[in-house]
């Protein structure tokens, strides 16, 4: 790509917040037709590096320029709607889309007035032009709101090419899809390169970064890690320049599965404004075996992590721990009896961030008397443990008395691991146990997982990486629209049949599809 046009080039972009440089002296140039991936752990350095590049941001050092009428040209800093004129377009993880209008309507929101005589006749004429060149097909007259969520993706990419984006930015585009939507994005995000397009592709699945790009870009600490052809590169190489050292892969041996220690039958849960979370669910948990839970996000997964945790309670159906009748769920209590949970928001759910780290360790046992002597806390015995637990599980902290507010996602999340596995608990609910987090850090939480599995818990493991759930479950269930299948064991099964089955189609029509 190195003989084609440079679209964009950030030259030495530094950004600082207080004593925090969340970038140190970056650059990067993107090529006309090139796909650049840009990895980096939770904390790298992407975010504010992106936000620079479309002026939500305003970098203390360094240039961003980009590609107009005789050349390369300064972009005023802290401007958003500079970078849209000079031909800026980002999809974000998460749409902002008006989900009352049309898909047209929402293309031409914000570029021209919606109610313009003969204008609508022109824009459809354009839209449809592009879609004829991207593959980016949609029915524009639908309201937003009818629209699956790849199809509301494909809208937005719409409305950055509409507004005529040389540079397109996708961060985590594939988070909200299944394998066979994100396999049809890839094919989009070529067909888009090869007519002149310039993508940044942010994610942290190395797979897909592998599948659809020319060139990655690794950041770590703020800093350019490295640099690679994608034609030469490996997960291992990626990894590799993600920690700044080699990464030992995990390997899952095969489960001995045992008695069943937790069981929903045909539970139903109510959700928000009285409509069904979940319809008629049966899951069964096993001592000594890792399940993992597909589908995509907003499908039924909370409120199975609900039921687990104790926060919910089923609307109809039946929820056993150990064979017993659970009629009224509590937290408190199914911490008591051995069911433990690394929740999926780490950061509100899962710490206190005032409180130290010692705290957070001891918060699940205080009332257990575990850590009390005559009715009074027992610090040293909660020093001692948390001591402990940092050594074990490698938490990157300032002793026991830190803040759990100061620690890196990661290091929080080894926080939680330790508080949760040292109790050596029954079941264990992992939810989304290693979003954000590098590869080395989601390694030691897998080791951690699967050593609990060797120990004789049962696991449910919650996550929208189908890499992750492969490396981990040994077998699967499927949620879609509040319903549960069950997809059987994990060594028989594969990629295309879990996300036939994550788009609603039932196990034997995956099966005969894949």
């Amino acid at each position: 790509m190195t003989d084609t046009p440079v679209l964009l080039s950030l030259s030495n972009i530094t950004k600082r917040f207080g004593a925090l440089t969340a970038n140190d002296s970056i650059s990067l140039d993107l090529h006309r037709g090139e796909i650049l991936a840009l990895l980096g752990e939770n904390g790298a350095g992407k975010t504010t590096l992106m936000n620079i590049l479309f002026g939500h941001y305003v970098q203390d050092e360094g240039d961003v320029r980009v590609l107009g009428n005789g050349g390369l040209r300064a972009l005023p800093p802290g401007s958003p709607g500079a970078a849209l004129r000079a031909g800026i377009g980002m999809v974000h993880q998460h749409f902002t889309l008006a989900e009352n209008l049309s898909g047209l309507a929402n293309i031409r929101l914000g570029t021209e007035p919606l109610v313009s005589f003969g204008r609508e006749g022109a824009a459809r004429a354009k839209v449809q032009k592009i879609i004829a060149e991207s593959g980016l097909d949609v029915d524009l007259e639908r309201r937003v709101a009818d629209l699956t969520v790849g199809e509301k993706q494909r809208i937005e990419i719409l409305k950055a090419l509409y507004r005529d984006a040389k540079v397109l930015i996708l961060d985590e585009p594939t988070a909200v899809l299944t394998p066979q939507e994100a396999e049809g994005l890839f094919a989009v995000l070529r067909r888009l390169a090869a007519n002149g397009l310039g993508v940044i592709f942010i994610s942290h699945k190395l797979g897909e970064v592998l599948a659809v790009s020319h060139r990655i870009l690794v950041l770590r600490g703020g800093k350019t890690a490295g640099e690679l052809e994608t034609a030469v590169a490996d997960r291992r190489a990626i990894a590799d320049l993600m920690v700044g050292k080699a990464v030992a892969a995990v390997v899952r041996t095969p489960a001995n599965p045992g008695e069943v220690l937790f069981a929903l039958e045909d539970v139903s849960l109510h959700g928000a404004g009285g409509g069904r979370a979940l319809s008629g669910v049966h899951l069964t948990l096993r001592a000594g075996e890792v399940v993992g839970l597909a589908g995509v996000s907003g499908n039924g997964q909370s409120g199975i992590a609900a039921l687990i945790s104790g926060l919910a309670v089923p609307t109809s159906g039946t929820m056993r721990l150990y064979g017993d009748t659970v009629t009224r769920p509590d937290p408190r209590a199914l911490v008591a009896k051995g069911v433990a949970r690394m929740p999926e928001d780490r950061q509100h759910d899962g710490v206190v961030g005032t409180m130290s780290v010692a705290d957070n360790i001891a918060i699940e046992e205080v009332r257990s008397g575990a850590f009390s002597r005559m009715g009074l806390l027992d610090r040293k015995a909660m020093r001692e443990r948390a001591a402990s637990a940092i050594s074990a599980y490698d938490v990157r902290c300032q002793g026991p008395d830190a803040e759990a507010r100061l620690l890196s996602g990661g290091n929080v999340q080894k926080l939680i691991l330790a508080r949760v596995l040292e109790r050596g608990p029954r079941v264990i609910l992992a939810n989304q146990p290693t979003r954000g987090l590098d590869v080395g850090a989601q390694a030691e939480v897998h080791r951690r997982i699967l050593a609990a599995r060797d120990r004789g818990a049962a696991v449910l493991v919650i996550s929208e990486d189908l890499d992750e759930l492969f490396a981990l479950a040994d077998r699967f269930v499927v949620v879609h629209a509040g319903e549960l299948q069950d997809a059987g064991p994990s060594d028989g099964l594969d990629r295309g049949t879990i996300g036939l089955m994550m788009a609603g189609q039932g196990p034997a029509a995956a099966e005969l599809a894949s």
